[in-house]
């Protein structure tokens, strides 16, 4: 087992980890948590031996194995290519495989009755017994496997390290800590570099691990699917909870409302003492008493209730309403070079569109919302921008934009048009920005806390279309909910790129999903659009699987059952196909008959807004006019859901009669 005993550690006047004790099992499940400086971090690197400690000890046992993935700064061996680099982590079994050979190379030269001989091939036997143990035959097919599920593809594994991005040396750099298959699994924000593809892997891949796993992550969905058990650290202390994430959350919740009630009885006691002190200090007769109550102040220990961001609410400004179209592309190419990214797409936003943007990295994601905002040329294609409609971008490199001569405080009173200091204070108190931290100039900011400036400057703005790249990378839960609950009350269009189901789930109607060469639009939001693909892969699975079974049964292709067994056969394939169909078409019947009564309703409105006398009301033009696009868009919306089903449906009986 792992045991961290009393570990404590200052940085400055701060106590980061104060007494901490804690002891690791060999297949626990555990997320790390707390709020950004809390010492998530710090304690991993702890464990690791990379961070001294002021005071206490770590240990585990002789037979087991540290790994540690950090949040960034990973550097490969830049000559190799992507295989080699990640291979290089079994160079031992390597070497072994040398060692071999080159024993075998000796015994050609030795003569086979001679002591030597004999000893070497002893040596031999005892080395090849080793290698084969070592599984060396089978470490290619491993490491293809874990670099295909973190994203690479077959391509890639010959192209040199060099030519891939920082976030793509992290998946090299988490692929080697797998393979490694250490005791004990530690790994810092794992999933800021990961696709939601590539994600669903790595919690498939962690479920099945036989080690340990200690993870730091801000992703809730990813932390309750892998973890059983939660280490919160406040304030320099440690709090164990037997549970995942949403469990620690609501013991947490309970426990801060018994603390804040606590603290609430003992400024109460405090100011009762410190009032009969006042009183009675100066009466002979009451100084024992009032000596007494003075001891009892100092010797009280003050309880602290920890600050939290729950409290602060953001809203956007209300946007301008737009025309019913926000963007619209028509037949869009892009190119760089040689590399054709998009060949001719076609795509239309509409205006309260709350858009999630995924696919697998490279695919296009961040190129196609550069071409939204208006940042990247187009080839050819037309790109038209909605009536009245007003965009505001944020990506990573907006942070790269900020005056670094000014601070936090200064650059949101430029851009707030007119909000109170207070109120502007609050907003960066959500995205971590407390106290002095507000006065501290840009230049000396961290990248992280550059880029929670340049988004809570972004969301003083009045614009009607928001477009996010990677938007919660560098914000801890607490800052995300802030987001998240200004975004889902947001009145206006947005489009988000983002892996963070937990997220996106709250905020979203459509997923679009970019796969190189091609876009596909979802009306639902990411789990609804996970559950359709997992359905797609099922249905391509089993059609698989019936033709292998239909070639198995007659590989010659020619048929000799009788009448009466084909009779039952067909029978049997159209009562399974029945079985299928029938919740298909139940559905399918809902629909129509939901698309006949709205269809209905808006020929009543439409009725109602052709008659002479309506728009002399305008309150009543103004409620019938929003209640017809609710109904319109509710109409679309079912539309949509029909033809999917349908298609579902026609699918299935084209299946059946192949």
């Amino acid at each position: 087992m792992l045991q961290c005993a009393n570990i404590s550690l200052s940085l400055g006047n701060q106590a980061v980890l104060d007494d901490i004790s804690i002891i690791i099992n060999p297949a626990d499940r555990i997320g790390l948590v707390g709020p950004n400086g809390a010492g998530k971090s710090t304690l991993l690197k702890v464990i690791m031996g990379l961070q001294e400690v002021d005071k206490g000890s770590v240990s585990t046992g002789k037979t087991e194995s540290l790994g540690y993935l950090p949040q960034d700064g990973v550097e490969p061996n830049f000559s190799l290519n992507v295989v080699d680099e990640v291979e290089s982590i079994f160079q031992p079994i390597f070497d072994l495989e040398k060692n071999v050979q080159h024993i075998q190379n000796k015994l050609g030269d030795i003569d086979p009755h001679s002591a030597s001989y004999n000893d070497y091939l002893d040596q031999l036997g005892s080395l090849q017994t080793e290698l084969e143990q070592s599984g060396i035959y089978s470490i290619r097919s491993k490491v293809e496997k874990v670099l295909t599920g973190l994203g690479f593809n077959s391509k890639d594994f010959s192209r040199t390290t060099s030519e891939f991005s920082g976030g793509w040396l992290m998946r090299m750099a988490l692929a080697k800590l797998l393979l490694q298959d250490p005791t004990y699994l530690l790994l810092d924000e794992p999933t800021n570099h990961l696709d939601i593809e590539s994600l669903q892997w790595l919690e498939q891949f962690l479920a099945q691990y036989e080690g340990a796993v200690i993870v730091v992550s801000h992703d809730q969905y990813f932390l309750d699917s892998l973890t059983n058990r939660t280490l919160a650290i406040r304030q320099g202390k440690l709090q164990d909870y037997a549970g995942n994430y949403s469990f620690y959350e609501r013991k947490w919740d309970e426990e801060r409302e018994l603390l804040i009630n606590t603290k609430r009885n003992q400024e109460k006691q405090i100011k009762d003492t410190q009032e009969f002190i006042d009183r009675f200090r100066y009466k002979a007769t009451k100084a024992r008493q009032v000596q007494s109550r003075v001891k009892q102040l100092q010797k009280l220990k003050h309880i602290e209730v920890e600050s939290e961001l729950d409290s602060v609410s953001f809203s956007f400004p209300t946007p301008e309403r737009t025309g019913q179209i926000v963007v619209k592309l028509d037949q869009v190419v892009k190119r760089y070079k040689d590399l054709t990214v998009f060949d001719g797409i076609d795509l239309e936003i509409e205006r309260e569109d709350k858009i999630a943007i995924v696919g697998p990295n490279g695919a296009g994601k961040s190129t196609l919302i550069r071409i939204m905002s208006g940042l990247e040329p187009i080839q050819s294609g037309i790109q038209i921008l909605g009536h009245k409609v007003q965009h505001a971008y944020f990506a990573q490199h907006q942070a790269d934009e900020l005056d670094e001569t000014e601070d936090p405080l200064g650059i949101m009173m430029r851009a707030g048009s007119g909000e109170k200091e207070s109120r502007l204070r609050s907003i960066l108190g959500s995205f971590l920005f407390t106290g002095d931290d507000v006065f501290k100039k840009v230049k000396v900011l961290s990248g992280g806390e550059k880029s929670r400036l340049a988004l809570a400057k972004m969301l003083l703005s009045p614009a009607n279309f928001l477009i996010f790249d990677e938007p919660t990378n560098h914000l801890d839960i607490s800052s995300k909910a802030v987001l998240q609950q200004a975004l889902q009350q947001y009145e206006g269009t947005c489009m988000i790129v983002s892996h963070d189901r937990s997220f996106l789930d709250p905020i979203v109607n459509k997923v679009l999903e970019i796969r190189p060469g091609s876009i596909r639009l979802f009306l639902g939001n990411v789990s609804y659009y996970l559950d359709k693909k997992k359905e797609e892969a099922e249905l391509i699975s089993s059609a698989h699987e019936r033709n292998e079974e239909s070639t198995k049964r007659d590989p010659s292709g020619t048929d000799n059952l009788s009448k009466k067994e084909k009779k039952r056969q067909e029978a049997e394939r159209r009562n399974a196909l029945s079985k299928r169909l029938r919740p298909l078409k139940k559905k399918i019947n809902q629909l129509e008959a939901a698309i006949e009564d709205t269809e209905n309703s808006l020929s009543s409105l439409e009725a109602t807004m052709a008659e002479v006398d309506f728009y002399e009301d305008p309150i009543q033009v103004k409620e019938t006019s929003i209640e017809y696009e609710k109904i319109k868009k509710e109409l679309t919306k079912l539309m949509f859901q029909w033809e999917e089903y349908q298609e579902r449906y026609e699918q299935i009986e084209a299946e059946f009669e192949s």
